[in-house]
């Protein structure tokens, strides 16, 4: 399971399964707050947590967020903790992960599937795979 660089790929329910089996793990979304607003977020309060919206990259310039690592620790987020991160598609996400484990947390998992997923044949996402096409609860602002 495990990858260069970080604890390995998770599909989207495989990540919502750990958020409710292990009372530590968190869910970092690292997309830009303009997809917080208009795309939507998952919705954890089932399992009496909320989403962690802490951005890889910065819009509109694209950037990546330099106090990614310090915003994650202001947050709380211990080293030893399972830390999923998702963002649309699984691209930035990953990069993330990869970024917080050569920062020395240990437990940082890429949801692979992203929370809108792969395109479509019509270049089209949250069709074919991710957070909204698994049925995970999610809320649009």
């Amino acid at each position: 399971m495990g990858h260069i660089g970080y604890a390995g790929d998770v599909t989207s329910q495989e990540a919502w399964e750990i958020l409710r089996q292990r009372g530590d793990a968190v869910l970092v979304d690292c997309r830009t707050d303009v997809e917080w607003c208009f795309v939507g977020l998952p919705d954890l309060a089932e399992l009496n947590k909320k989403p962690l919206m802490i951005a890889w990259q910065t819009y509109p310039d694209m950037h990546v967020n330099e106090s990614f690592e310090k915003e994650i620790q202001a947050k709380g987020v211990r080293p030893d903790q399972t830390i999923l991160l998702i963002c649309r598609s699984g691209q930035r996400s990953r990069l993330a992960a990869m970024a917080l484990t050569s920062a020395g947390y240990r437990h940082c998992y890429n949801v692979a599937d992203g929370f809108e997923g792969a395109h479509d044949e019509w270049r089209q996402r949250s069709r074919v795979e991710g957070w909204k096409v698994a049925g995970l609860p999610w809320t649009q602002g």
